[in-house]
């Protein structure tokens, strides 16, 4: 067994995947920050006493989880959201005319509440515990095309206000990884097909009943712990929603 791995790890999972598994148990005690370049594929081989092949092929893992970034003749790095590249990966809204560009975005309020049962479900709370709840709305052109609503755990969010995020001129995730620990790992989406009330009509200046869709995300840290339930409403009339599958 791998070096450092005890009974509790993966003690019957393949070698590279108990090197993968205290890797990330570094990223995620801060051992690497976001952004910070972590050890040579030889240096880790030797702190974990395995081969250097088996530490190339968890780093590979890593990679492809979007934990690690390799950067040819630099060397592998921690992801980070305030990555140029990376800072969309979870936007999926794209122009039909196939222009790109950054949205802008209104922070219409964050408030402190207790969890209703279907967010305190999703996120692992009790009912009643403290919430964040942001409402934002995205803009591409001056046109607002997005209406987001985030749930987010008050405990691990302490000090963020509407103010603080509308100050901030990186992306969201970027300020949740840099002040407050909370990395956005991956996320788990539903969508369907909504017609608009008259509320949020008025913010996305659209008729009611326009028809948009809704797309629930719930987002994971290290560990798959929920830290993150948001509904965004898109107006698809120039826009579409863009996957890659493989």
């Amino acid at each position: 067994m791998a070096a450092g791995a005890d009974a509790s790890g993966p003690a019957f999972s393949p070698l590279y995947q108990q090197i993968k598994t205290l890797m990330t148990r570094s990223l995620q005690a801060g051992v690497w920050r976001p952004g910070e370049a972590i050890p040579s594929e030889t240096e880790l081989a030797a702190r974990f006493k395995v081969s250097q092949g088996t530490v190339r092929k968890a780093i590979d893992e890593l990679a492809t989880d979007n934990l690690l970034v390799r950067r040819q003749g630099k060397g592998t790095f921690v992801a980070t959201h305030a990555e140029a590249k990376v800072q969309f990966r979870f936007l999926r809204l794209t122009p039909d005319d196939g222009t790109s560009g950054p949205m802008q975005r209104r922070f219409i309020d964050c408030r402190r509440l207790r969890a209703p049962a279907r967010v305190a479900r999703a996120l692992r709370l009790r009912t009643g515990d403290p919430t964040l709840q942001v409402r934002r709305l995205l803009f591409f052109r001056g046109n607002p095309v997005v209406l987001d609503d985030i749930w987010l755990p008050a405990n691990e969010f302490k000090g963020l206000t509407a103010q603080r995020l509308g100050e901030y001129g990186g992306p969201m995730y970027g300020l949740f990884e840099s002040e407050f620990g909370v990395r956005m790992i991956r996320a788990e989406e539903q969508i369907r097909a909504v017609a608009a009330d008259a509320a949020t009509a008025e913010l996305l200046q659209i008729r009611p009943g326009a028809p948009l869709l809704s797309v629930e995300r719930l987002a994971m840290t290290y560990g798959d712990r929920p830290v993150e339930l948001r509904r965004g409403l898109y107006n698809t009339a120039t826009h579409y929603y863009r996957n890659e599958l493989s």
